[in-house]
């Protein structure tokens, strides 16, 4: 699969970036997700309990790794960061494999959270650490 990476926030940018996925074959649900040359080793978060989850009361994720939700049909999935203990950023992507929505340094919280409601509908939502969608 790829996926082209065409806009941010509304704003098309200047460069097209590639997002390949393949299974590595393992039974522990982990894919690679490659921007380009930058591959991230990802949990897959595609049922109801796995997505409700996510990377809650983690204190840590490994560099080049992060959980990539599948949604069952393209929607608009809302994300916040309640028991999430590392700052992320968060990466919405629509059917058409393009990147629609970005949340750069979601915060980790405990109480009162903000929500972040992407504009655009998505079916894939990656999770990766902060700092890296740049």
């Amino acid at each position: 699969m790829k996926i082209t990476f065409l806009k941010k926030h509304n704003k098309i940018f200047g460069f097209v970036i590639f997002l390949i996925l393949f299974v590595n074959g393992c039974s522990s649900e982990i894919k690679d997700v490659c921007f380009k040359e930058n591959c991230f080793k990802v949990e897959i978060a595609d049922s109801d309990e796995e997505r409700r989850t996510g990377l809650m009361n983690r204190t840590f994720l490994e560099v080049n790794s992060g959980m990539l939700f599948i949604f069952p049909s393209e929607e608009v999935y809302s994300f916040w960061m309640k028991d999430t203990l590392i700052p992320l950023d968060i990466v919405w992507i629509n059917t058409n494999r393009e990147v629609v929505f970005t949340k750069e340094k979601a915060m980790p919280c405990i109480e009162n959270c903000e929500i972040t409601v992407p504009d655009k509908k998505a079916n894939y939502v990656l999770e990766i650490n902060s700092g890296l969608i740049k």
